[in-house]
């Protein structure tokens, strides 16, 4: 049978609400009355309309089958409305001659047209050729022009994960992010933050918690049947095909777009959304700021704010981190925290957590093969994980942060704890080769752009909860510490094998020590390559390139990080820094909450509330996230603190003045060290036979990509150090 009903005449635009869903004292206009109150409109400012204003509406070819549902505000002048039909409740606001221009488009304010259902429209609306709107509250100074369907039903949910009254579990929307099996399946909802989907597809094995934090998503809502859909003020719609069950935000710009159902379209007049042609958004949250542009499609999603979809791209089942822009591509099954660029069409990400900061290049194929039974496979990557041209690499595999993979067909399962860190498969020679700190040793100019890069395209209106861009941050520091110690332990194999011992006879605390001591010999003859454990599933060689520099140079990391920090204390004296910071143990691990990081004792305190229920909805966890953010800065101050101190083999307490000193001062003299490479490492470039062969001579090379002298950022690192130096000084001076 089919699914078209014969109705009474009189049916359009009544009955929204089923009447054994309406409260007593009720009318179906309930709900939507206090959605037009929100707007700043009182129910009294309406009035029904006068003969003359009939008669000039029915000469002017409109149609309304009881013009008493047609209620109007002062001033408003008939004229304006033609060839129109009208059904339902229809409240309209101001209506005066004149002209809405948008984009060079002028368009006369009025309704021509266009077929209106049960709608509130607000004040000096130009609404041109609507074939059906229906069910909505439209915000003054909206131009909705070639519009096919713009409707609501009863039980819309607005792309949040949570079902109205009569409704059914069947109908929940979930999104499964990170494992294509649905094991950490998560409930969308207006306003989700990667640290809330990560807390929530994070912590499976916590029953109780995840009973918790469905009760919070639905808590935050009205499960009530009746509310409209929405059109915030000073909108624009043009030429779009389905708008169902959307609430849309002020200021949205949307136009072209195939379909768009189930949605939450957030936007402002500071931070305002834009989605273009040939788009298809179905299931999911749009935030501030946000761009979608082009034959993008996507279902079952999250888009954080400031991020953007173009040239087909396509994002499915998935959260998108604030700062990211995703073209051409498919992404599917992913946690994606802030700041992630994927830009080719032959790039393919699934069920992955990505840490933010990110980069696929073309022909990264992430998670492209399972090396299990089923689908159930996970890749998890730090910050900065960038897998070069062509990369494939499988189910499932962990990176630690600024991790570079090297061209190459990945064909094991991978564990690579080393940070900052060259990955390459030698197919020659069939290993796999490591080179740790790579990024500070050969890439300077890169790393110490990142920050810089990534605080440039945070345009966020609100950033009330901070985004660690730094590549040198407390995450990272202890990801170095850890890295230290596994280059200690291998290099102690080695030493042992040197020596004719076998190393299996000594445990990972003894190797560690004789590691150190090897390298804290003068006279020790460092390898060109040593042998690592543990990175990859296969029985082939996995080798560590240049192990003493990459044990040299994490420590300058560490000290990089240290400094950088602890001179933001400027004339503190050192007794008083030392009170501060130097009580307690060091935390040594911390979560990134989206791209916030806390010390993991925090969360988890936090996690315990929301257990026993003392987190009502995701707006106090918020909270909660916020009190982090103003912790952060002395908590990162009191790492770096316990950093110095790590370096130097004592306890936070046990840091002395003479010890502080001479760090800051080697600081001070890397501050040199750190301009002269990236200077360096970007006129590699330009010395470069193979670039050089492009162009005729020399001048033609400089007025075409300039010189790496007068190159902006070496000048401006070379600014930048300075003026650390300078700061150091006084610090010192201080003490």
């Amino acid at each position: 049978m089919n699914d078209i009903r014969l109705l009474p005449s009189d049916a359009t635009g009544a009955g929204f609400v089923p009447a054994e869903l309406l409260h007593p004292g009720e009318d179906e206009y309930a709900i939507r009355d206090r959605q037009l109150a929100a707007t700043g409109k009182s129910l009294t400012s309406y009035r029904k309309l006068r003969p003359y204003e009939i008669e000039s509406l029915v000469k002017n070819e409109n149609n309304c089958p009881d013009w008493n549902f047609l209620l109007v505000s002062d001033p408003f002048n008939p004229e304006l409305v033609r060839q129109s039909s009208f059904d339902g409740l229809v409240r309209l606001g101001r209506l005066e001659r004149a002209v809405l221009e948008h984009h060079d488009t002028k368009v006369p304010v009025g309704v021509y047209r266009s077929r209106i259902i049960a709608c509130d429209i607000g004040d000096d609306c130009a609404i041109h050729d609507c074939a059906y709107v229906a069910h909505q509250v439209i915000g003054d100074g909206c131009i909705l022009i070639n519009n096919d369907e713009i409707e609501c039903s009863n039980h819309a949910k607005f792309g949040n994960g949570i079902i109205m009254e009569g409704e059914t579990e069947e109908v929940r929307v979930e999104l499964d992010v990170m494992n294509e099996a649905g094991g950490r399946s998560i409930l969308p909802f207006e306003g989700m933050l990667p640290a809330d989907a990560y807390l929530w597809a994070r912590h499976r094995g916590d029953a109780r918690l995840m009973t918790a934090f469905r009760s919070m998503t639905d808590a935050m809502f009205d499960h009530r049947r009746g509310r409209y859909g929405s059109i915030g003020a000073y909108s624009v719609l043009k030429s779009n095909g389905i708008i169902k069950d959307v609430a849309i935000g002020p200021c949205a710009y949307i136009k072209g777009t195939n379909k768009l159902k189930n949605l939450t379209i957030r936007s402002s007049d500071e931070a305002r959304t834009q989605i273009g042609e040939g788009v298809e958004l179905v299931n999911g949250i749009v935030g501030f700021g946000c761009r979608v542009f082009y034959g993008c499609k996507a279902v079952r999603f999250v888009m954080s704010d400031n991020s953007a979809l173009k040239y087909g791209a396509r994002l499915i089942h998935s959260v998108l981190g604030e700062n990211s822009t995703v073209s051409c591509c498919e992404i599917l099954n992913n946690l994606i925290f802030p700041a992630h660029e994927q830009h080719h069409n032959t790039s393919f990400l699934i069920a992955s957590l990505v840490r933010g900061q990110s980069n696929m290049a073309a022909g990264a194929t992430i998670g492209s093969n399972h090396n299990s039974r089923s689908n159930d496979g996970e890749i998890e990557a730090g910050r900065g994980f960038w897998p070069g041209l062509s990369t494939s690499v499988k189910h499932s595999s962990r990176f630690a942060s600024y991790c570079l993979l090297a061209k190459g067909d990945f064909r094991f399962e991978l564990d690579v704890p080393l940070p900052f860190c060259l990955v390459d498969d030698d197919r020659t020679l069939d290993r796999l080769v490591m080179a740790p700190a790579w990024w500070w040793t050969s890439n300077m100019y890169a790393l110490m752009r990142n920050e810089a890069k990534f605080v440039a395209r945070d345009h966020r209106v609100s950033k009330e909860l901070p985004i660690e861009f730094s590549p040198f941050a407390p995450d990272t520091a202890e990801e170095c510490m850890g890295a230290i110690g596994l280059l200690e332990e291998w290099i102690g194999a080695w030493a042992e094998r040197e020596q004719g011992r076998e190393a299996a006879s000594l445990d990972a605390g003894a190797l560690r020590e004789r590691g150190r001591d090897a390298l804290s010999d003068p006279r020790f003859a460092p390898p060109a390559e040593i042998d690592a454990t543990g990175i990859e599933n296969s029985r082939r060689r996995v080798v560590v390139t240049k192990p003493w520099r990459a044990w040299s140079a994490y420590r300058e990391i560490l000290l990089w990080y240290a400094g950088s920090t602890l001179i933001a204390l400027g004339t503190e004296s050192f007794p008083s820094m030392s009170r501060r910071l130097g009580a307690g143990r060091r935390e040594d691990d911390w979560e990134n909450l989206g791209g916030q990081l806390v010390p993991t004792a925090k969360v988890k305190a936090l996690l315990a509330r929301a257990r026993e229920g003392d987190v009502p909805t995701w707006n106090e966890m918020h909270v909660a996230y916020s009190g982090f953010a103003s912790e952060y800065p002395l908590d990162k101050v009191s790492h770096a603190w316990a950093t110095l101190a790590w370096l130097s083999g004592k306890e936070p307490a046990a840091l002395d003045e003479s010890m502080f000193r001479s760090a800051i001062e080697d600081f001070s003299r890397l501050c040199d060290k750190v301009a002269e490479d990236v200077w360096k490492s970007r006129k590699k470039d330009h010395d470069n036979h193979f670039r050089k062969s492009t162009y005729r001579s020399q001048s033609e090379q400089d007025a075409v990509v300039g010189t790496a002298e007068r190159n902006p950022f070496v000048l401006r690192t070379r600014k930048d150090m300075a003026a650390l130096k300078e700061r150091a000084a006084t610090l010192l001076a201080a003490l």
